[in-house]
């Protein structure tokens, strides 16, 4: 079997793996990113998760830079994202739209630059523990086999893939039945005429949701939309949501749905996996159906794009040294080892029944997230980042967001070089040192 050897591995080449590479390339490190699709961009790419949600606090402080910010000025200079926009369903203070080509390109861009070897095409299902140490990862393509050894492994595979085959304690779904948020499968559509769409908005206000800010709506660039309540009661569809969720852009005819539910099914079982999918694309076309017949400004839109994939909000999660929580959440909680911070509210969508749960962030709007809750129990030398990070399910329903994930991954690099820059375990490195570094690096801590 073939072998490679570096200093840091990163499972998973979504957006907390990406950032998490570029972290540690710029460290000077030997590092190697490894990804199952053909592309870089995880949920924002492969499952059209768009856009993201948020770099604010909802008083419009923003409290995620760093190498995430970098990614939004080089999408911006390429005409790829008109960066921080008001969302108009006012649900959080921003959102930043994307051209997801764009960034997988400017992804591997970012990633050469730090030197970074990347692997894609590339699934991992086997490694080998020492003495509660990954000595290597084992990893099956085309090609066949490869062993990879490291000294330190990062698993931002979204599933925590990495810790649950090194026997790492791992969790899933809510604590009394292991029930998880329903997975989407999302679609674009073209021929969409926003400006009707909108003032359909200032006409019905109460058929919205109602944190809109009507009042500034006129000025300002449509964004989200939230709402059309009776359209979508009146039309009866069997899907177990309560209103339309749409996201407008990049292109000005264009929106991206996020309208399927599909419940019941755990993403970590290739059986639920088949049938979701299947269940998902059925949901598209019934949505899409729907728009048209349904929601003045769609009558000439056409579907343009789905996913390549459904989208997965929730699967496994390691339980980790701490276990962030939905009071640590609300109570706006600081921590003396924070590494990241986020100012987005809990949203879980139900696992059962249509609704969602809402709780906003109190005190000054944004909590910590503490390096503790990238550090899995039992392996000494695996780092976790994205949503898989430790958090209750209520918790997860924030740090899973794009932004909070990127940040997330940025520390876990840092941490990562770090640690062998100084010699010392994942769990022994100076907090102090590696939170000096990330404030060096733009990160707000």
């Amino acid at each position: 079997m073939m072998e490679k050897h570096y200093d840091i591995v990163i499972v998973g080449g979504g957006p907390a793996g990406i950032n998490a590479a570029i972290a540690a390339g710029r460290s000077n490190k030997k590092v190697l990113l490894v990804e199952r699709h053909g592309f870089l961009g995880g949920m924002s790419t492969i499952a059209s998760v768009y856009p993201w949600m948020t770099f604010h606090t909802e008083n419009g402080e923003q409290v995620i830079k760093g190498i995430a910010e970098e990614i939004v000025q080089r999408l911006k200079e390429r005409g790829a994202s008109p960066g921080h926009l008001r969302d108009t369903c006012g649900f959080v203070y921003s959102v930043t739209p994307y051209d997801p080509d764009v960034y997988k390109v400017v992804a591997v861009e970012m990633l050469e630059e730090a030197n970074v070897d990347l692997l894609v095409h590339s699934f991992v299902d086997n490694l080998e523990v020492v003495d509660n140490h990954i000595s290597y990862i084992e990893i099956t393509s085309k090609s066949g086999r490869v062993k990879v050894f490291a000294d330190i492994f990062i698993d931002t595979s979204g599933d925590a893939d990495l810790a649950y085959l090194s026997g790492a304690p791992t969790l899933k779904g809510r604590d009394e039945d292991q029930k998880t948020q329903p997975l989407t499968m999302k679609f674009r559509m073209r021929g969409v005429n926003l400006q009707k769409v909108k003032k359909e908005m200032i006409k019905h206000p109460e058929n919205f949701f109602r944190k809109t800010p009507f009042d500034e709506l006129a000025d300002l660039p449509l964004t989200s939309v939230q709402g059309f309540y009776k359209e979508w009661k009146e039309a009866n569809l069997p899907i177990n949501r309560d209103q339309v969720l749409f996201f407008a852009g990049p292109a000005e005819d264009e929106v991206l749905v996020n309208m399927t539910r599909v419940q019941d099914l755990d993403a970590t079982k290739i059986e639920d996996l088949t049938k979701a999918e299947i269940e998902g694309r059925k949901q598209v076309l019934m949505v899409a159906d729907f728009l048209v017949k349904w929601i003045p400004g769609f009558e000439k839109a056409s579907i343009s794009s789905t996913g390549a994939q459904i989208g997965i909000r929730e699967s496994r999660r390691i339980e980790g040294e701490y276990i962030l929580t939905k009071e640590d959440v609300i109570a706006g909680r600081k921590f003396d080892d924070v590494i990241a911070k986020s100012g987005y509210p809990i949203d879980i969508h139900a696992p059962s029944g249509n609704g969602m749960e809402v709780a906003w962030v109190e005190g000054d709007g944004s909590f910590d997230i503490p390096y503790r809750t990238l550090l899995a129990k039992k392996i000494t030398n695996l780092l976790v980042a994205g949503r898989c990070l430790s958090a209750s399910h209520e918790a997860m329903a924030t740090t899973r967001l794009t932004p909070s994930a990127m940040a997330a991954g940025q520390a876990a690099g840092t941490a990562a070089a770090l640690a062998i820059t100084t010699n010392k375990n994942v769990n022994e490195i100076d907090i102090k040192e590696l939170q000096k570094q990330l404030i060096k690096a733009n990160a707000v801590l």
